[in-house]
């Protein structure tokens, strides 16, 4: 314990307050000896990153409980056929700076139910870099990170009915056993649709400012 203090900069009383308040995992006892190891010691820094940007000890307490109860990454990861979307790794530090003020236990837990985020180690995964630049993007233009949350878990729910529909349809009548070759027109389809739709509701869009007339 004492060279685990050190190692991160605080003191075996700190180090202790954090242990009984279930911020660093239990170590690995043999009879009367208690191992630490690195993963307590990203655990630690985790904490002391946090404090810095103004979390609370309750605060981080809450999102290492909703951190631990993610699934594993290996068990998103590891199923079904490779994807088109790119996982993108993150450490919370780097996942607190995509969504300034944003990552809160609720958030964070609502995040990790919706499988947009995994757990390996000490590490975070998103699931998709487009799904996280695009939530970060819309967080910076004003609309709270639950709400695109909430919005993300009703989409998940329309695009899988979308995805039984279009596989059930490629099965059946596409030719040849190859449905995966006719996997883009059914993307097709949805956007244009789902393009037409916006249309139909947000109105005509805004006409672009005239260039300026070059002399």
């Amino acid at each position: 314990m004492e060279e685990l203090a050190a190692a991160a900069g605080i003191t075996v009383r700190t180090l202790r307050f954090y242990r009984e308040r279930g911020l660093i995992p239990p170590p690995r006892r043999e009879g009367r000896i208690a191992w630490y190891d690195e993963r307590h010691l990203a655990r630690l820094r985790t904490v002391a990153a946090l404090l810095e940007r103004g979390h609370t000890l309750n605060g981080i307490a809450d999102l290492t409980t909703a951190f631990e109860s993610g699934r594993n990454v290996r068990e998103v990861l590891a199923l079904g056929a490779p994807g088109e979307e790119e996982p993108v790794r993150l450490t919370p530090e780097e996942l607190a700076d995509h969504f300034a003020g944003e990552v809160t236990p609720d958030n964070l837990a609502a995040a990790l139910d919706l499988g947009y985020l995994v757990t390996d180690g000490e590490e975070l995964v998103h699931i998709s870099r487009r799904l996280l630049d695009v939530s970060a993007a819309l967080v910076r233009e004003g609309v709270p990170l639950a709400e695109v949350l909430k919005a993300g878990s009703r989409v998940r729910e329309h695009a899988d009915a979308l995805a039984d529909l279009f596989a059930d349809l490629l099965r059946t009548h596409a030719a040849g056993d190859d449905p995966w070759r006719l996997r883009p027109l059914a993307k097709s389809v949805v956007e244009a649709e789902l393009s037409m739709a916006l249309d139909r509701r947000l109105g005509t869009a805004p006409l672009a400012p005239p260039r300026p007339q070059s002399s």
